[in-house]
């Protein structure tokens, strides 16, 4: 059973994380067009398998450097705001549950500026949730058994893009709490809500979170979750830890860096105020978006459809794209998905009223 698992934080400190994934060793699907076509023929889910990380190149980190720069201040800013909306949220000790990947690094700042700027009692896990598969069941019946109330427990992502997974996760929180009694909210907590689907969110604006655009080696060098055959029924949802890239890893930097911005943004300004958001509206447009592009691109299967720029970095970075929209290719927050379409010789096409920074398209491997 899970509960006699050893620590595991990844390359952060033991303080900033724990996960809640079962390490494994798992060899990677190395003709991503297989995988694409395993996937989209519902042969395989997406959570069974991963592709090959490799290491970015010095062009890319050097965009990644660049978008860092220009981002960080926005990101600090989001980060102080989402803090302050969290501790206005709950009383008592905070039980922050990022989603893994991507929710990590946000989580990782947000204890401690919860910890440091709102003197909170703040402990931080991270934990796998699938689409279709919910969220990990054995690590929410960890953290309450490890003496977290239900009514402490916050969770934390990046953004939201289409918002599979906030819809993802208050319903499979709501049959979890269903089932043993609980009343966990399910509700999703996140820098950037461009779907509407988010509890709470500092913005609503698609920027670049420069989270988004690394891999591995900005998120405690831990692969995205896999749920699959080796993975038992007590054991929490599978990683890999990419221990060879440790050389090359930047999770703690990252995380220091904006935490250190947001501590000196709050000691000089003062904690900025949400901006005002209408999820209706954003929820709405989304829609709106999602709809039209199915029917101008003629795709039938709405995940093959990638909003937002974290969400089309991803596409980029680990699916067969099919093409690369964006709204304005002189943008600084695209450059490094122009670099990456480049690279891998994706068409891109320029649409000016986008209601999103980029979109990706997800090649089918179905359709013929």
């Amino acid at each position: 059973m899970t509960d006699g698992k050893q620590h595991f934080s990844g390359s952060y400190r033991q303080e900033d994380v724990e996960f809640l994934l079962t390490p494994m060793a798992l060899e990677p699907i190395l003709d991503l067009a297989e995988k694409e076509r395993l996937i989209q023929s519902g042969q395989r889910h997406y959570s069974e398998m991963l592709s090959p990380e490799s290491l970015p190149s010095p062009a890319y980190l050097a965009l990644f450097q660049s978008a860092f720069a220009a981002n960080r201040l926005q990101m600090a800013r989001d980060c102080l705001r989402l803090a302050a909306l969290i501790a206005a949220r709950r009383t008592g000790p905070i039980t922050l549950v990022s989603l893994a990947r991507a929710g990590t690094p946000v989580g990782v700042i947000l204890g401690h500026l919860l910890r440091q700027v709102f003197q909170r009692e703040c402990s931080h896990y991270s934990v796998s949730i699938i689409r279709d598969r919910g969220i990990d069941a054995n690590a929410l019946h960890h953290i309450l058994a490890h003496g977290h109330a239900a009514d402490s427990i916050v969770f934390v992502d990046g953004w939201t893009g289409k918002g599979v997974i906030s819809r993802e996760l208050r319903q499979t929180v709501n049959d979890f709490n269903a089932a043993h009694g609980t009343a966990i909210d399910g509700g999703l907590f996140v820098l950037s809500d461009l779907a509407g689907t988010a509890a709470c969110a500092a913005s609503a604006s698609d920027y670049l979170i420069p989270s988004s655009i690394l891999n591995a080696t900005v998120s405690g060098l831990v692969s995205r979750s896999v749920l699959n055959d080796a993975i038992a029924p007590g054991d929490f949802h599978g990683c890999v830890y990419y221990a060879q890239f440790e050389a090359h890893d930047q999770s703690r930097a990252f995380a220091d860096g904006l935490v250190a911005d947001a501590v000196a943004i709050a000691a000089s300004s003062g904690i900025p105020l949400a901006e005002a958001s209408d999820a209706p509206a954003m929820a709405a447009r989304s829609q709106a978006y999602m709809a039209a592009a199915q029917q101008e691109y003629g795709i039938s299967d709405i995940n093959l459809i990638k909003p937002g720029i974290g969400e089309a970095t991803r596409v980029l970075l680990r699916r067969v794209p099919e093409r690369l929209i964006v709204r304005d290719t002189n943008a600084p927050d695209v450059a490094h998905l122009l670099l990456l379409a480049q690279e891998k010789a994706i068409p891109v096409t320029v649409e000016p009223a986008l209601p999103y920074q980029a979109v990706a398209l997800i090649r089918s491997a179905v359709d013929g």
